[in-house]
């Protein structure tokens, strides 16, 4: 008993020790940035990355310093990882613009039919932990509201937390199938961002294939498959071809 105490003691205070050193190495990235010491600032957020510590704040902030020192591949490749987790922040979606407004590539999306629309933006205004917290707490209402309607007396209060019980039931349930769309979305995709200046699209996976478009920094393109070195990359318009791994970075690595 007294060896579990001592363990978890030690946890405890190995965990107050690391949120302490997350606190400063943000404080001090942000009096780096606020400096134009961006460079610095990268130094400190990355050493909070590399303990295991995301958030889209974080990667937010990363994108920024990036932007200001015009590197736009990194820019971008941040701002899109913060919208990963916490899409629709219209500060990050205003950001990622600019950065984009600084590409070379201009591709057109392929168009999208009004269910495609829809689901974008009905299934999407969330993430799907979102969705699934937003489920657990329309639960939590609804049982509450049984409880209560069992305690009360009154005909009218009793009507209003039946009322109230069953509405959260119902949104319970819409989001638990909006959670599940939301999660069979996000694995259906890929996204990874171009970081080459410049880098050659080719028709098969080798070099000696036909070169069919370019592709340049900051260029935002779905990975559809790999076979040894190359990723076979689909973008917005709808063209696909292989590019050498080394090229791009996932955005999903997490």
């Amino acid at each position: 008993m007294r060896t579990f105490f001592w363990r978890a003691l030690v946890v405890f205070l190995y965990s107050l020790g690391a949120y302490a050193q997350e606190d400063l190495s943000f404080q001090k990235a942000t009096e780096a940035y606020n400096r134009g010491e961006y460079q610095a600032a990268i130094g400190f957020y990355e050493n909070i990355l590399e303990n295991g510590k995301h958030s889209a704040e974080l990667y937010f902030n990363l994108g920024n310093c990036y932007y200001k020192l015009d590197e736009i591949g990194p820019s971008i490749y941040y701002y899109e990882k913060a919208l990963l987790l916490q899409p629709n922040d219209k500060e990050t979606l205003n950001n990622l613009r600019f950065a984009q407004n600084m590409r070379l590539d201009a591709i057109e999306e392929m168009p999208k039919t009004a269910m495609a629309k829809l689901h974008n933006a009905v299934v999407l205004a969330l993430t799907f932990d979102q969705w699934a917290v937003l489920a657990i707490l329309m639960i939590s209402i609804f049982v509450l509201g049984y409880i209560i309607y069992y305690l009360l007396h009154s005909a009218t209060k009793k009507r209003i937390a039946f009322i109230t019980g069953t509405t959260a039931l119902f949104i319970s349930f819409f989001s638990v199938a909006m959670a599940y769309m939301a999660f069979q979305d996000f694995k259906s995709k890929e996204p990874a961002i171009i970081f080459d200046r410049e880098v050659a699209v080719t028709s098969e996976p080798n070099e000696r294939s036909e070169k069919v478009f370019v592709l340049h920094e900051g260029t935002k393109v779905n990975i559809l498959d790999s076979l040894d070195n190359w990723i076979k990359i689909k973008i917005a318009d709808g063209q696909t071809g292989w590019i050498p791994s080394e090229s791009l970075k996932p955005l999903k690595d997490f």
